[in-house]
Parts: structure tokens; C-alpha cells; sequence
């Protein structure tokens, strides 16, 4: 961190900031972009679906602290894993994220503004947490995760075979979103919706399209301003597919709802996972269930997909790596037995493999905070309340002081007493968020990727269709791969 610490000579104090004249700079005072500025990197400099790297190009031209202008936002950009860590212990004990302006304008416009901060917040969370945070918990999601991995690898093998030379799968993203899709719709709904089935049923179509769509305008929507919403056809569209997400998860849980109060009638016990969990514990009204459940299902899905997607793109590519993850994975599951969540604990390397992913490629590359309890003092920077604040997640965790040769895949970072394996920041490394506002999904997610992860390296070798092809991560809200990845999928003897 630069210049002397905020914290010292009793200049500050968490909740009542205090400003000594000289001592302490604002806003004001802060380098970065102008508005002009900021719209020539996004759109003659091309950075508009790299907002990733612009996070290191302005740090690099800015320092680890910069503010900017973007649509509505008066954004204090924080790089450093320091200063986010200052930021986050600043943030009192209801945590506000900045919700994007678009899609708040919807939950306004269908009545569904909800428990977003403070106690109320607080009470939804604390009904959500158990179930999906506690490890003995998640472990009773083992076997269905296997369920939905065997249609993975039935999925797979299917399509390697009905390729020119009987190896390629074509889009491998493509094919694990409907992976994550299926994994997490499971858990959350308690049913199957047949995503990785030949024929795809009609509804669930509808539901993984309108995902796809809202999450592809969204990125267009929110730079335009909101009096053009209703010229534009984005909006229509945009409106359009969270209606559909809705109506499909309203009518999903809904069928629940009925099977439950059909065992009740019948004077059957009623047993059910983690939407049986929400619905019977009188914590939550019908309509907190459908928007809990919904936001849950929006931010599992592409975690899983994609922190999948460019494992096995670096796996394909890197053969000493492979074959040191499948010779753990087949010392510690022989003869393709299926790993169990006792198996992981003795597979270091499976999970540093995703670490590192994780690492090169964040799913949320930024994340917004809204400071509404406390004023907040940042790298000799006062911040009144109601401050916005982007913590620049990419950039910290792409940092070579943090991570020496930043962009090599390298999971032995990763490993305890290994002559790779750096000391780094806490936070210049937090993929799913930290302390009460973390992610929700974060055991469910891993659990999924490890168990497909692992499962695949039994069956197959992967290798790349073009070595020579290099895949680039776009930021589409979250980030992604920005071309097709297509591997070859060789059986193992």
C-alpha cells in the first residue's frame, strides 16, 4: 500500500471517519479517466467485452486506487488485495452490493424489490446459508450430482462419436452450461429438467434461452440510459427473458408445493432436499422463495460451466498437468470407482487444478459494494457514506507481485510445502466473495466441478482440436470464453 497507513496515529475510526485537515484526501483527489476517456478505451480501443484487462491497464496507469465514470456509476475502482481487504472490513454488518440499474428497474417494475440489504437481507440469508454452506450438508447432494455427471459423460461420449473423427466435441462450454444448468436446477427444484438429454424438453429450452438472453443484453442495456428504455428493443427483450426465467422457476416450484401438500394430505412424512428445506421452514413468504431460488440458480449455473470449460481448455494443452491430475485422481479412486466427498479430501492437486482457474479466469471479474452504514477510509482516502465502490478482483488476482508469471497456468502455486507454492494476500484471491455476503452456491459448485472434473479424467485424454488456437476471455457480466473451446476427448486404456 502507498504512503502511511489511514489506520495509524489514531486518524481513524471504523464508523465515524474523521477528516484532519491535510491528513486524509477525498474522492476529488483521485486519479482516473474521464468520462471520454473511459467511452475511448471501451469502444475505439476495444475494451468494451475486455473489461477485465482494462481493470490492469488502469491500474497500471492509476495505481492501485483510480475512479471512474461508467452509465450511472461514480465508481472508487480498488485493485489491490490491501485496499479491497480494507474495503470489505469497512463494510459494517449488512453488506450492500451494487445492483445493476437494469435489473433493478425490473424487480421494480414487478413488484419483486426485495430484501436486498440490511436486517431483511440479513433474515433471507440466514434461511438460505445452512443448507448450502455447511460441508455435512452439501455432502447429501453427492449422489445427484453423480446422477447429473453420468449424463455428462453419456453426453460426451455421444457427441465425440457422431464427429468427423470421432473425438471432437464441438463448443465444450455449450455443452457444460447445460451440465451446470441440469447440476444446480437439481438441487434447487429437486427434479431433473433434462438438459443434457438428445431431444431437450420445450420448457427447459425456454428456461436456459431466457437465461442466456438476459445475461447477453444485460451488457447492452446498461449503456444506454434509462429514459431509452422503452425506444429500444433491447429492454423488450431484456423484460422479456426475466419473465420467462420466472414463470419457468414459479411453475417448478410450484409442482413442489403440490407434492408436498399431497404427502401431507395422505399422512406421508414429508422428506425433499433444499426447496422442501425453504418451503417448509415458515421462514420465508411463497414470493422470497421464487426470487431466492432464482438468483441462486443465476449465479451457479456459469461458475460451474465456465471455471469447467477452461480447466479442461489449459488441460488440453498442458499434458504434464493432465496426467499428474489423473495419476491422483486414479491413486485415490482405482478402476474408475466414482469419488466420494471423503475421496477429495485426499485429491490436493484436483482442487488446486480449479484453484487455479479460478485465479486466471474469476466468474465475476468485478465486484460492486455500496457503503451505506459507516464512512470509510481507503489508502489516505475518506469516503462519506453511500460511496460506491468496484472491487477490481481480475486484476488483483493477475497481480505478479501476488503471483509471479501472473498469466501461466501453474496449480502448484497451489500446493502446501511445494518449492512452487507462493504466499500471497488473502484477498487478492477471494473467487467467491468473503464474509457474509459470500457466495451462497461456493460448496455446491465445487463439489460439482470436482466430481465432474474427476470423473472425466477416468474416461478420457483430453487433447486441443487446434493447438495452435488460442481462446480469450470476453466480460459478458460475468466472464467467459470468448471463442468456442473444441477438444478431442480420447478414451483411456
Amino acid at each position: 500500500m502507498k504512503g502511511n497507513s489511514p489506520f495509524s496515529n489514531n486518524r481513524y475510526t471504523t464508523g465515524n471517519a474523521s477528516t484532519e485537515a491535510g491528513k486524509l484526501k477525498t474522492i476529488e483527489d483521485l486519479p482516473g479517466p474521464s468520462l471520454a476517456t473511459t467511452l475511448y478505451w471501451l469502444f475505439v480501443k476495444d475494451y468494451a467485452l475486455k473489461r477485465h484487462a482494462l481493470q490492469v491497464e488502469h491500474k497500471r496507469l492509476y495505481g492501485p486506487i483510480w475512479r471512474s465514470k461508467v452509465g450511472p456509476y461514480d465508481l472508487v475502482n480498488v485493485a489491490s488485495p490491501e485496499l479491497i481487504a480494507q474495503v470489505i472490513k469497512q463494510e459494517g454488518r449488512y453488506p450492500v452490493r451494487v445492483e445493476l440499474p437494469h435489473w433493478k428497474e425490473y424487480r421494480d417494475l414487478r413488484g419483486q424489490a426485495y430484501g436486498l440489504k440490511g436486517p431483511e437481507w440479513y433474515r433471507i440469508r440466514s434461511v438460505l446459508n445452512p443448507k448450502m454452506l455447511k460441508i455435512r450438508e452439501v455432502s447429501a447432494y453427492a449422489s445427484i450430482i453423480h446422477e447429473v455427471v453420468g449424463d455428462l459423460l453419456q453426453r460426451v461420449e455421444l457427441l465425440r462419436l457422431r464427429s468427423k473423427d470421432q473425438t471432437t466435441v464441438a463448443d465444450v462450454s455449450s455443452e457444460l452450461y447445460k451440465f451446470g444448468f441440469e447440476g444446480i436446477s437439481s438441487i434447487l427444484f429437486e427434479t431433473r429438467l433434462g438438459c443434457l438429454q438428445q431431444e431437450i424438453p420445450k420448457e427447459t429450452l425456454r428456461f436456459i434461452s431466457a437465461v442466456d438472453e438476459m445475461l447477453t443484453l444485460s451488457d447492452i442495456v446498461i449503456i444506454f440510459p434509462r429514459w431509452s428504455y422503452n425506444i429500444l428493443p433491447y429492454w423488450k427483450r431484456f423484460i422479456k427473458a426475466w419473465d420467462d426465467i420466472y414463470d419457468v422457476a414459479q411453475k417448478l416450484i410450484n409442482k413442489r408445493v403440490a407434492e408436498i401438500a399431497a404427502q401431507q394430505q395422505g399422512g406421508e412424512a414429508v422428506e425433499g432436499m433444499y426447496l422442501t428445506h425453504l418451503l417448509s421452514s415458515d421462514k420465508l413468504s411463497r414470493a422470497e422463495v421464487y426470487i431466492s431460488v432464482t438468483e441462486l440458480l443465476l449465479g451457479g449455473v456459469d461458475t460451474t460451466s465456465n471455471t469447467l470449460s477452461w480447466t479442461l481448455y489449459h488441460l488440453a494443452r498442458d499434458s504434464r498437468v493432465q496426467e499428474r491430475l489423473y495419476s491422483e485422481v486414479n491413486s485415490v479412486c482405482p478402476g474408475g470407482r466414482q469419488p466420494t466427498t471423503d475421496d477429495l479430501k485426499r485429491m490436493p492437486y484436483l482442487k488446486a487444478v480449479i484453484k487455479e482457474t479460478l485465479r486466471l479466469y474469476p466468474v465475476v471479474p468485478g465486484n460492486g459494494r455500496f457503503t451505506t452504514e459507516n464512512e470509510v477510509v481507503v489508502d489516505n482516502y475518506w469516503f462519506p457514506k453511500r460511496t460506491q465502490f468496484h472491487l477490481c478482483h481480475y486484476a488483483a488476482s493477475h497481480d505478479k507481485a501476488e503471483f509471479p508469471d501472473p498469466e501461466v497456468f501453474m496449480p502448484e502455486r497451489w500446493l502446501r510445502g511445494g518449492t512452487t507454492r507462493y504466499q500471497h494476500h488473502p484477498y487478492s484471491f477471494i473467487p467467491f466473495g468473503v464474509g457474509v455476503r459470500a457466495c451462497v452456491g461456493k460448496r455446491v459448485a465445487e463439489l460439482e466441478m470436482y466430481f465432474a472434473l474427476s470423473r472425466l479424467m477416468q474416461h478420457y485424454k483430453v487433447l486441443p482440436e487446434d493447438s495452435a488456437h488460442v481462446v480469450e476471455p470476453k466480460t459478458r457480466t460475468l466472464l467467459i470464453p470468448g471463442q468456442p473451446i473444441n477438444l478431442r476427448f480420447l478414451p483411456r486404456a
